[in-house]
């Protein structure tokens, strides 16, 4: 059988790509996998900030910036399975479409990329950091209202010779998970015209986005087969995480690019979660909420989370 795998054309999404076709071979050695690029909304504006896709009285942001045109092919029928971070996949998904499976999740944590070492709390009062989202934004002016923030847009490689050359710019809130997936997580990055010091965020205290270091695998109206391939990658633990993850987002109406931060992690039986949800439009300070919940039901988990914010 031939399976076709969709996805961006960026680095890390071919990255990712990489990894899910190697899963793929792995668990089913007589598949044929073959890769279409396809390019997306925000791919073909690099120019604009996120913020801009959202001006006008129609706005796309929560509809799938970077997912849009690889729905389209899967409706389509010239895909298969479309390949995503699953962060930047809308909350709710038109009717027809299904997460299938997810791989195991990398890390979830945020990385601090600064010209100066010693993290967050090493930055000078009045520094800048740059970041395209509005959690992280949120955040940083929750932890450190002194600090100024920027926005940055591009892939992986891009954003961080951006930084490096901006002597305008201190520092960058990158994924953890593109950095390694991508081979560039080290302490120090000495490839450019300043060394570049990377610092991982305490998660317990930054918290990341709904579903970071998730890939995922979507499909529409998936057939018999179709679900029996993919349920051989299908990563339990991280399905039930991103499962309560997005369910929360959904409990709460929250888009994409709603400033949340949502931890969850496995000990045993129990699913914990921890959740920061900022209100939209000013200062005011988050809600906040930490749960367990059995492991074998994270919707039922991610209703008591949201039921205990406060």
């Amino acid at each position: 059988m031939l399976l076709t795998l969709g996805t961006r054309g960026s680095e890390l999404a071919l990255a990712q790509t990489v990894l899910t076709t190697a899963a793929l071979n792995a668990a089913h050695p007589d598949l044929t996998v073959r890769r279409e690029i396809i390019k997306t909304s925000g791919d073909l504006r690099p120019d604009l900030k996120l913020s801009d896709f959202s001006k006008g009285d129609s706005p796309i942001l929560d509809k799938g910036i970077f997912t849009k045109e690889l729905e389209n092919a899967l409706r389509a029928g010239t895909i298969h399975t479309a390949v995503h971070s699953l962060k930047d996949v809308p909350t709710f998904l038109d009717p027809g479409f299904k997460i299938s499976a997810v791989l195991p999740r990398a890390p979830i944590e945020d990385i601090l990329i600064s010209k100066i070492p010693g993290g967050l709390d090493a930055l000078p009062p009045g520094s800048t950091v740059a970041t395209s989202s509005v959690r992280r934004v949120r955040l940083l002016k929750h932890l450190r209202p002194d600090l100024n923030t920027v926005e940055i847009r591009g892939n992986v490689p891009t954003r961080i010779r951006k930084v490096a050359e901006d002597p305008a710019i201190d520092a960058l809130i990158l994924a953890r998970a593109g950095l390694h997936r991508l081979g560039l997580y080290h302490e120090t990055l000495t490839d450019h015209p300043v060394p570049l010091h990377l610092t991982i965020l305490d998660p317990e205290r930054f918290l990341p986005a709904a579903s970071q270091g998730a890939v995922a695998l979507e499909t529409w109206q998936e057939t018999p087969e179709i679900a029996q391939i993919l349920a051989a990658l299908n990563h339990a633990d991280t399905f039930a995480r991103i499962t309560a993850e997005r369910h929360f987002l959904e409990l709460l109406q929250a888009g994409c690019q709603t400033p949340v931060g949502i931890h969850t992690w496995i000990t045993g039986d129990l699913l914990h979660l921890k959740a920061l949800v900022f209100p939209d439009h000013n200062d005011a300070p988050p809600r906040q909420a930490q749960v367990a919940a059995p492991l074998s039901d994270p919707l039922a988990a991610a209703k008591l989370l949201h039921d205990s914010l406060a």
